[in-house]
Formats: structure tokens, sequence, C-alpha cells
């Protein structure tokens, strides 16, 4: 445990704001798994305590959501406890199966998933669009690759009118080993090495994990933006009819609450549709289950809190829209009474 991990901890005056605001604790109900609980642990395990099952399950069902940051009066910061935390444990050898097997697949594989096809096999016919050089990449991410090559497709082909181009050697970007305690310098070294080959000096990504990532732990000189941001600013390029609908929005954590993208989505949706908010929206955002490597972990926890978060979808929404496969994934998973669509699903049905 170094300093600024026992000095946050340290901060943590026990009051239980945390308890109120935490979607772990709102479905498990035990102390250990409040943020308030797992600052306890973590000194305990400072303290010699033996990293059990129980451990294990307190620390590493945090989605890392970052709500409790938010709203803590003492200005404890329990997500980085928690993730420097992890890293200490994987360090020592300490580590669930499903860290193991995240670890594995992300470094031998180039992805979390496990997956051994063409990873760029979504780019189809738009593979002779790619740009050996170009001063914009868009970093697709292994959800989006794998499992909405789709969407990844439609997403190029409209940000490929701008300059942009992609890495055709594109591997995990580290989030999910740096959520779950492992290093995924090699990861990222395979990325930064192709960004400079292609001289881009900013990195689009849809993808919140990406994101956060590429934005907080690759090199402070890249400059990372969202998709939504980029096309926010490039709204009036294109022709986008009116729609008849009504949606609501789901901010993804890593994109809102910990980076401050709220309005981008927005602007974007509300130059289409009318937009409805959720109970829970921006800032005060409810996690939407998936973050944190818990829904590798602890599937079935991730499908509670996803149906917790549907609760607070408004009457009478034609879509449910958000700016992350991971939590359209995960909300999907809850069965929501609406489809769940990605923000630039959105955006092609408004240029069709």
């Amino acid at each position: 445990m170094n300093d600024l991990d026992m000095r946050s901890i340290l901060k943590c005056v026990r009051c239980g704001t945390c308890r109120s605001v935490c979607p772990v604790f709102d479905v498990i109900g035990w102390e250990s798994s409040s943020s308030r609980g797992r600052m306890l642990v973590a000194h305990g395990i400072s303290q010699g305590l033996e990293v059990d099952e129980s451990v294990f399950n307190s620390i590493n069902t945090c989605t890392t959501c970052g709500l409790c940051e938010q709203m803590c009066p003492s200005g404890a910061s329990p997500v980085e406890v928690i993730e420097n935390l992890r890293h200490q444990l994987v360090l020592k050898g300490k580590m669930t199966a499903a860290q193991k097997l995240l670890r594995s697949e992300a470094l031998e594989k180039g992805n979390p998933l496990g997956e051994i096809r063409e990873r760029m096999a979504w780019l189809g016919d738009s593979e002779k669009d790619v740009r050996d050089k170009a001063d914009y990449v868009f970093f697709a991410g292994c959800l989006a690759s794998y499992r909405y090559p789709e969407l990844t497709k439609r997403t190029f082909d409209i940000l490929k009118n701008f300059g942009v181009t992609v890495m055709q050697e594109e591997v995990c970007c580290g989030s999910p080993l740096l959520r779950t305690g492992s290093d995924p310098s090699e990861l990222v070294s395979k990325n930064l090495e192709q960004i400079k080959k292609i001289g881009a000096h900013t990195i689009i990504t849809g993808c919140a994990g990406c994101f956060t990532t590429l934005k907080n732990d690759y090199p402070e000189d890249m400059n990372v933006i969202h998709v939504t941001e980029f096309l926010a600013e490039h709204l009036d390029e294109m022709e986008l009819k009116k729609l008849d609908l009504k949606v609501t929005y789901h901010d993804p954590c890593h994109l809102g609450r910990c980076n401050g993208v709220f309005d981008a989505p927005r602007q974007i949706i509300e130059s289409i549709c009318t937009l409805e908010e959720m109970a829970s929206n921006r800032e005060l955002s409810r996690c939407c289950g998936a973050g944190g490597g818990v829904l590798k972990g602890y599937p079935e926890l991730a499908t509670e809190l996803s149906k917790k978060r549907l609760e607070e979808v408004p009457d009478n929404v034609d879509y449910l829209v958000s700016a992350c496969p991971l939590c359209c994934t995960n909300l999907k998973r809850g069965n929501p009474k609406i489809e769940v669509i990605d923000v630039i699903d959105l955006l092609e049905m408004a240029m069709k």
C-alpha cells in the first residue's frame, strides 16, 4: 500500500455517503460491498489481512464507476485505491480465475474476449479507404470490433469522410488489464508504435473504457477524443433529418463522470430527436454494472446492476441510447422493455 493510497484510506471518515450511492451495495447489501467497506478491507490487507475468497469478492465487485468519489465529502479516492490494490495483489500472484483468464486472453490474443478471428474483418469493403498516414486514427476497441462489427464499420464509414484512418494491427487498449490489476504495457507499446507510424495527432474512440485508458494512461502528449465529441463538431457538415422519436440517454461512467464528456452525445441526440433524461444522469448517472471487470468475473451481479439502471428509463421513449459498447451490452442483458442502441445507430437513422 503506497502512501497516497494510505492517505486516501485515512481520509474516509466512515460517514456512509458512498453506501447511499454505490450500485453494488444496493444489490448485495453487505458492508464489504460498499466503498466504505472496501476501504476498511484495503486497510486490513495493508496490516496483514489474509486474502481469501471473501476479500476478493469485496475488492473485485467494484465496477470502478466513481460515483462514490463524486459524492465523497472527505475527498477520498476509493477507485484509485481499489485499482492499485488489485495491482499489488496481482504482482504477488494473488488473483481470481477470471482475472487470470482475462489477462492471458488479452496478452496472447490481443483481446480479452478470447477471439482468434481477424480483428479488422469489420472493415469489409472499407479496407480500401484505410490511409497509411493521417492526422486522426479511429481506435475501434475489442468489443466493438468483435461484437458490433456492423456498427463499427458504419462509424468508420462516417469518420473516413473527415480524413480518419485506422490501425491495421490494433490490439486491446489495455483497459481491462488496468481495471483488474495487470500490466498492459505490452499492448500499449504495440498501439503506440502504430500511432507513431501513421503520424496521427488525435485518437478517436467510441468506447468509454478505451477512451479513459487512452486519455489517462497513454502518453500525455496524445490527444484523445470520443467519437461523439468529434462528430458533434461536424454536425453542420452532415445532412441530418429530424426524427419523430423520443429517446433517453445513459451516461457511461468512464466517459461522463470520470472524464466530463456529457454535452457532445446530447448535442448529437438533440439535433436529431427529443431527449428525455433518465432519473440519474450526467455526474450522478447510475452505472450500467459491467465495468471494472465485474461483467467478466461476476456476470450475475452485472445483470442485476443492469436491471437497477433500467428501472430509471422514462416511460414512452423509443430507444435507450448510450455511447459505449460495454454499456450497451450489459444494458441489453438486463432485458430492457425498449431497444438499446448506440449514438451512432441514431445518427445513421437521421442520415438515411
